[in-house]
């Protein structure tokens, strides 16, 4: 799967819809096991829902971890800093598929991230053994790549007229594991663990707000490979377009996209 190049602005467009399910994620945290915890946010893109933590944990020194300069940049400009009751936010350039803490961490979170990480379960161990004893570590990820607007877009990749180009860039069908999966493994590492699932019913707007919300996500791989060929990916998104059209038309008040996350919590024996 191609590295991606990240576009912040596009990103934020759907910043009330993509911040809530890390709420959610966050509402299911129990206490940390210090007053001052030490929390990493891994995958934390322009730092939007990263804030969330230092409003939970207003004590805490929160570092957030991207692979993207674009998306850390915009975290640094809007976010870093101390904050009102003591603590710290920071950003950092880091790698989830070899990141691990250089400290022991109260919490360690990710928020659609991991679906990005080929072979990220088995980094599990790792990010717990860097929990101090109580700690927790808590993820969600999309767990909608047999959705429409994933399944069309892979139909679409697979197509002669862009088969070579995109076919192998997009995420694949396994990037995540089943609810009984994660529960099997975090549990297995010695953590209580909370695993479910949640489906959102986006009510989105604007024209094409299908296809607007995928470009700063799911589309990123594709966009990325035809940077350099303007016309060719404005034919891809035209077809794309039409597809999402079709599966997700337009109400008077919006348009309607279910869209199923996977949640964890895995709190660390003491």
């Amino acid at each position: 799967m191609t590295n991606p190049t990240w576009d912040p602005g596009q990103y934020l467009r759907h910043a009330g819809h993509r911040a809530r399910p890390f709420a959610d994620l966050l509402a299911r945290v129990p206490a940390l096991p210090t007053p001052d915890p030490r929390i990493a946010d891994l995958g934390c893109g322009p730092g939007n829902v990263t804030v969330q933590l230092t409003e939970r944990w207003p004590s805490a020194h929160v570092t957030g971890y991207d692979n993207s300069p674009a998306m850390l940049d915009a975290a640094h400009a809007d976010h870093a800093g101390p904050t009102p009751q003591g603590g710290l936010l920071d950003f950092a350039a880091a790698d989830a598929r070899t990141w691990t803490p250089a400290e022991p961490c109260d919490l360690i979170v990710s928020n659609a991230t991991l679906q990005w990480v080929p072979g990220h379960a088995g980094r599990f161990a790792d990010w717990i053994g860097a929990l101090k004893p109580g700690g927790t570590f808590a993820f969600q990820v999309p767990d909608n790549i047999d959705a429409p607007l994933h399944a069309l877009m892979r139909d679409l990749a697979a197509t002669p007229r862009w088969k070579a180009r995109l076919a192998e860039v997009l995420r694949r069908t396994d990037s995540v594991h089943t609810p009984g999966a994660y529960l099997d493994r975090l549990a297995r590492l010695g953590c209580a663990t909370d695993v479910w699932q949640t489906t959102y019913c986006h009510v989105l707007q604007g024209e094409d707000a299908v296809l607007d919300w995928v470009k700063g996500t799911g589309l990123r791989p594709a966009l990325t490979v035809l940077a350099d060929d303007p016309e060719a990916r404005d034919a891809f998104l035209t077809e794309y377009r039409d597809l999402l059209r079709e599966a997700y038309p337009s109400a008077p008040y919006g348009t309607v996209m279910p869209f199923r996350r996977l949640f964890a919590v895995a709190v660390k024996e003491v």
